[in-house]
This record gives C-alpha cells, structure tokens and sequence, in this order.
C-alpha cells in the first residue's frame, strides 16, 4: 500500500505491491477467494480493519490502495471507516470509476488508488476534500509512493531507480518486477524498496497480480513469516 509499480508487457497487466506498515499492527490474513455481491474477488485482508489495499476481480478489475493523496496530510484521530473498506465497496460494484463518481468520501483519510478497470488503467485521488480521476497510458510505465513516507525528493528519488531499472531490462516479466520490489536499493533501510525503519516500521508484504486476456494470478509474499501464496480463480 505504499509502493505500487504498473507495466504491461508480454500482454499482460503487471501490478505489483509493496505494504508499509508498523510491525504493532496485527499479520494480515493471507489473499483468498471471495465471493462479493455477484462476482468472486481475491484480496489480502487487513485483519485489523477487516479492509485490504490489494483487490482483483473474476474479471481482471484492479484496485491498489497506497496511503495519502498527492501531499502529505497530518491525520485525525479518528475516521468515519477504514480507506481498506472503501476499496472493497469499490470493486463490488460493476464499475469502479461509475461508483467513484458517487461514493461518499465525506470523513475518510485522504488516499491514491491505481486502478484497472476494464482493461484501462486509472490514477484516483482522494484529497480529503475533493476527488480526482486521472486516465493513464496502458503502454507507458507508473511507479506511486505513498506520499505519508516518502518526501517529493525519495518518490522522484524512487522514480529514477524505476526508470533505470526498465532501461536495464527491455524483456519485462513479473519475476523482473517482483525482483524490481524486492531488491532495489537494499542498503537503503529508510527508503528503498523493502524498508525497516528503527524496526518499527517495515515492508510486511509484496503482492503482485497478473492479469493476462482471462487469466487472473496473484502471487503474495509474507515478509514476517517467511511465506509465498500464490492463487488464481
């Protein structure tokens, strides 16, 4: 929820996750199948507040949730629901960007979500006060980084080993793109890829979903407890 990386190749849609979290806050429940409103989803669920930042449907529709809109809020104490259930509330419907439009955001802390809703790729903003919806290229590459920690500096800073990574590589995979998450900058505790801040704030998770015509895979990472999931409908 707080590094998410888009490419498509090899006709494909290529997402993938890293989640950022205090390590206080309870293991999350590893991804399983769903059944939501009138389709099957797959998602790893918070087990605190019952939310998740990572969902895909039967049909190959996406959602990413990363934490804090395009600057840095200072947060509240307390709101009105969890931005992981706005996520689930989302992909239940038939449209993600139709129920976008119409959601009620009113007291919900300010969030990024990358979305593939059917078959195009959106960047959705939520301010606090007002939404934003940005279409994006399918044939060009995006890297988010939560903007609660990680300055304007490290996400350009982040950006750039992006970039170079994809120079470096012209033949993409998903195993490049799970090393890409996994492996960058790894001497760099407080802002690479995999993070470990005082050992009170570390990347618990990579998860990346492959999506290729109707196939749908998603494969998980425990970075705790040592595990690899992998799960398809």
């Amino acid at each position: 929820m707080c590094t998410v990386s888009f490419v498509y190749a090899n006709d494909s849609f290529l997402l993938t996750s890293n989640r950022d979290e205090k390590i206080t806050r309870p293991l999350a429940i590893e991804p399983k199948v769903y059944q939501l409103e009138n389709k099957k989803i797959i998602y790893p669920k918070d087990a605190k507040a019952g939310g998740t930042w990572f969902v895909i449907d039967e049909f190959g529709n996406a959602i990413i949730l990363l934490n804090g809109g395009k600057t840095k809020h200072i947060p509240k104490e307390k709101y009105r629901m969890s931005r992981g259930i706005v996520v689930l509330d989302l992909i239940a419907s038939n449209s993600i960007i139709s129920n976008w439009k119409t959601i009620d955001l009113t007291d919900i802390e300010p969030f990024t979500l990358v979305v593939l809703d059917n078959k195009q790729p959106f960047q959705l903003q939520w301010s606090g006060e007002e939404k934003s919806t940005d279409e994006l290229e399918i044939n060009q590459t995006y890297i988010w980084s939560s903007s609660t920690l990680y300055a304007p500096e490290i996400q350009q800073q982040r950006a750039d080993w992006f970039a170079q990574y994809m120079n470096e590589n012209k033949e993409i995979s998903a195993e490049k793109m799970k090393f890409f998450h996994k492996n960058t900058e790894p001497k760099d505790s407080k802002n690479g890829l995999i993070i470990n801040r005082d050992n009170l704030l570390k990347t618990l998770s990579v998860t990346q979903a492959i999506i290729s015509g109707n196939s749908v895979f998603v494969n998980h990472s425990d970075l705790i407890q040592d595990k690899e999931y992998a799960i398809t409908f």
